[in-house]
């Protein structure tokens, strides 16, 4: 088998070739945000942090550059900006009076609501697997995103596998072999979220 460039030493490769693949994916999302976000006058990093505040109560701006792997001032500049477009406002905190929360404001609600769809370019291509295939694809994204938490390469994602009411392999040869201490009911493997509203961290 020929290969465009030599393998580096110690990576086997399959492994090599999953790295490649994972890689163009990336690329595909960040040529189709950079895309839509123009169409919207937005960066791609303007478009997270409307994502980020959908659903809350105010965010500090510590904890969106925390969850977006970028820089304070990298954050810092991209909320000045969606400030003067009128689409966030800076609150305070309802959580500690003395800090600085950053809102949505109702164009910026609007505005979140159209970058939500940027990567829905890809569900028609993850449904081409298989529902064996998707599980499988499932799984082991969990596990690539749950090593790259533990090595603080990106924020944290409200993962089953990291939840205090995850309870793995509960019921062994099962087709719903895990279990949901929240709405104490079992699941399959199909159904492990890598984002969930009720997560509660589990301690380690």
């Amino acid at each position: 088998m020929n290969n465009s460039a030599p393998l580096p030493d110690s990576v086997n490769e399959i492994d090599y070739h999953i790295l490649i693949g994972l890689e163009k994916i990336g690329m595909a999302l960040k040529s189709q945000s950079w895309q839509d976000a123009g169409q919207q006058g937005l960066t791609p990093t303007q478009g997270q942090i409307l994502n980020l505040l959908v659903n809350t109560e105010g965010v500090r701006l510590s904890a969106v550059a925390k969850n977006l792997g970028v820089t304070a001032a990298t954050a810092s500049d991209a909320v000045a900006s969606l400030v003067d477009k009128g689409l966030v406002q800076k609150t305070r905190s309802p959580a500690d009076g003395r800090a600085i929360a950053i809102t949505l404001t109702p164009s910026g609600q609007q505005a979140a609501g159209q970058t939500a769809t940027w990567s829905d370019f890809l569900l028609t291509t993850v449904d081409e697997l298989t529902a064996a295939e998707k599980v499988i694809f499932l799984r082991g994204l969990i596990k690539i995103i749950k090593k790259l938490q533990e090595q603080g390469k990106i924020s944290v994602a409200k993962m089953c596998v990291t939840c205090s009411f995850f309870q793995p392999d509960r019921y062994p040869n099962s087709e719903q072999p895990h279990h949901c201490g929240l709405v104490d009911a079992p699941f399959a493997d199909g159904n492990l979220r890598i984002t969930c509203a009720e997560h509660v961290s589990a301690k380690h």
